[in-house]
């Protein structure tokens, strides 16, 4: 109302008159703004009641001790606990994603790769835990959201983030026997790591062998990639044998690790082990300790001979195709000395070549009177393999992956016990000096 009456004064004086009581307007706008912002603050901070009481002056303003003990009241109690933890890099694709709960329940756990994949899990009976249930992808960032309630139903909430281990970081083994197969008393375990081993000792611990026979297993190292195991003799006829690879998280190198965690069993059948006389020209073959047949052969020629010693049949091939060029028999012009497409009933004795095998193109009269192949083992046969009367056709038919064959009275050397599955050219005491365990 001053500035109405201020209408009919000098226009100077009025002027200055409104230019002063606009100073005064924006001073008490301001000084209301202030009073509001003040109000919106303890607003938003406290209930209105307090907020009230604190701008009047009739009570003090909460402790930061007090505000934390009511938000903590209004809490759930559940402490949930993600593994990996949240940024880890090369996790386990097989254990280390796990949820757990304590003074809760799970409700809900969400676990996606980055590109969104979900992956399907369980949460157990108790709701206690979760665990997915398949194995992860390697080289894979993957997201996990988990939900509990406490016994109030309040509920809490986590979140983590993982890598899995890639390839470049991580190891396996690829082994033999198969799981489930029946095998011959002479079959090793056989494990060939795809990357070099630093640490043998910790691999070696996460790998077992056990034979239901209880002969003590033990494991040899050839070389940085390759852990064999076999008991003292051949292994018991009609016993089970189980290899455990816990190899999972083991740092075989430095920084590179383990994926695998699977248990594998095979059966040890009847007890078969052929020998090979070079110098009579005979296989006799016997089955648990007694000779069922003997068979006329042609071993290595004189300029070929053939490896001594023990032999485990590693691979069967009804049909298969030897070129001598991939073993080292060349002519001048660098072609195989022999290229033979249709090879009968062969049976791989070394990793380098050596076979026991069916043989349709040389003369009858040589089986049992001469040797002269280029260090395998032959045995009369028909081509294309379908005659079961042949000689060979009978031993490949009762023969299978793990049997032993034994070379004797050969001019030549005792096969490397590397050289395919032939650790029993070894004996015990250099085999257990070969474990890192």
């Amino acid at each position: 109302m001053e500035f109405l009456e201020d209408i009919d004064r000098e226009p100077a004086t009025m002027e200055k008159r409104v230019m002063t009581d606009g100073k005064r307007r924006r001073r008490g706008l301001a000084a209301a703004a202030a009073v509001l912002s003040g109000m919106l603050v303890l607003s938003a901070c406290n209930d209105g009641d307090k907020a009230a009481a604190g701008a009047s002056g009739s009570a003090k303003p909460e402790s930061q001790a007090q505000v934390d003990e009511a938000a903590a009241q209004k809490t759930s109690k559940a402490q949930i606990t993600i593994s990996p933890k949240n940024g880890v890099q090369n996790a386990s694709i097989n254990n280390d994603a796990k949820v757990t709960v304590a003074e809760g329940k799970l409700t809900g756990v969400t676990m996606t790769s980055a590109e969104g994949d979900a992956v399907k899990g369980e949460i157990a009976a108790d709701g206690l835990s979760w665990k997915p249930t398949g194995q992860l992808k390697r080289a894979t960032v993957y997201k996990i959201a988990v939900t509990a309630v406490d016994a109030t139903g309040l509920e809490a909430h986590e979140n983590s983030s993982f890598t899995t281990v890639s390839k470049a970081n991580s190891f396996i083994g690829n082994f033999t026997p198969e799981d489930g197969s029946t095998v011959g008393v002479g079959m090793p375990v056989s494990i060939t790591f795809n990357k070099a081993i630093k640490d043998r000792k910790a691999v070696q611990g996460a790998v077992s062998v056990s034979s239901s026979s209880g002969q003590e297993v033990v494991g040899h190292w050839f070389n940085s990639q390759r852990l064999d195991f076999r008991p003292d003799a051949y292994w018991t006829e009609g016993s089970t044998v189980t290899l455990k690879l816990d190899l999972d998280g083991v740092e075989g190198a430095p920084g590179i690790f383990g994926v695998q965690q699977k248990t594998v069993t095979f059966k040890i059948g009847r007890n078969q082990v052929s020998t090979v006389d070079v110098a009579t020209k005979t296989m006799t073959v016997t089955q648990d300790g007694k000779t069922v047949k003997t068979i006329p052969i042609s071993a290595g020629s004189p300029d070929n001979t053939t490896y001594n010693g023990k032999m485990v049949i590693s691979e069967k091939f009804k049909e298969t195709r030897m070129n001598g060029a991939t073993v080292g028999f060349t002519d001048s012009d660098g072609k195989g000395e022999y290229d033979i497409k249709d090879v009968p009933h062969a049976m791989r004795l070394s990793t380098s070549g050596t076979f026991i095998h069916g043989n349709y193109w040389g003369s009858r009269s040589i089986f049992g009177s001469a040797n002269t192949s280029h260090g395998c083992v032959g045995l009369a046969d028909v081509k294309g393999a379908g005659d079961p009367n042949q000689q060979a056709a009978w031993f490949f038919d009762n023969s299978m992956i793990g049997d032993v064959v034994i070379v004797k009275n050969s001019h030549d050397k005792t096969i490397a016990p590397d050289n395919g599955l032939n650790g029993w050219n070894m004996n015990w005491s250099e085999w257990k000096a070969g474990s890192a365990a």
